[in-house]
């Protein structure tokens, strides 16, 4: 099977994107479907943005600018809401936040390396110490997670993939398996807590040929334009229809 580079696989994590969010305006039955097919998208924009990290020049300026664009999506969120509220019609997604918690998590542990004594220890313990602000963003408990493996076993695709399993059957036991008795109480929870299908990232990383594919300042800043402007037209859209 032909390779994919990671603007290719960005694209085909966009489209899915889109279908999930245009939930709304979807048959009851199609929306659970999309969405669960859907769940690797955001697992896949963490791989990319650990990957980020080893071909940016500036790791702190790259660290600020998802903080920045976070910050914008927040306010943008803001304003939306509302102008539409009148309709109940509302945004709430964010995963801009997500993508700067884990960065600075990573960028921490990277930091450390080049660190010595108790400015080395302090790093690795404020790290960790932020990997629990996760449940603060959007699917934060399971991305930071997923984002240190990712860091950890960059370059070891088959141990990454272990820890992802690790991982998956971790809080499928602990989230999911305790408060079900059933199989339909199991895939109605499931429904609920979708996150924790992250696992799907796994063939859309194998299908990565490690490469980057253009660059240009269309390919850099095209998925975090993108990303917050199609969820804010969508709600318009359902605003106008509703």
């Amino acid at each position: 099977m032909k390779k994919l580079n990671a603007f290719q696989l960005k694209n085909i994590a966009l489209i899915a994107m889109i279908m999930d969010h245009s939930d709304a305006f979807y048959p009851p039955a199609f929306q659970t479907w999309v969405h669960l097919f859907s769940r690797f998208v955001a697992p896949l924009f963490v791989f990319f943005m650990v990957e980020g990290l080893f071909h940016t020049r500036n790791k702190l300026k790259y660290n600020i600018r998802l903080f920045g664009w976070a910050i914008f999506m927040q306010a943008g969120d803001f304003i939306i809401n509302k102008i539409l509220i009148s309709k109940q019609v509302s945004v709430h997604s964010n995963i801009f936040m997500t993508l700067a918690v884990g960065l600075t998590v990573i960028n921490l542990f990277e930091h450390s390396k080049k660190s010595k004594g108790f400015k080395k220890l302090g790093l690795i313990i404020l790290a960790i110490l932020i990997i629990p602000l996760g449940v603060f963003t959007e699917g934060g408990v399971y991305m930071i997670p997923f984002t240190v493996v990712t860091y950890f076993f960059r370059e070891k695709r088959n141990r990454a993939i272990i820890g992802y399993v690790i991982l998956s059957v971790y809080f499928i036991s602990s989230t999911l398996l305790p408060y079900t008795t059933t199989v339909s109480e199991a895939i109605e929870m499931l429904n609920s807590n979708t996150d924790i299908l992250f696992i799907t990232v796994v063939p859309f990383i194998f299908l990565y040929n490690g490469e980057r594919g253009p660059n240009t300042k269309f390919s850099k800043y095209f998925f975090y334009v993108f990303y917050p402007l199609h969820l804010w037209i969508l709600a318009i859209i359902q605003f106008a229809i509703k």
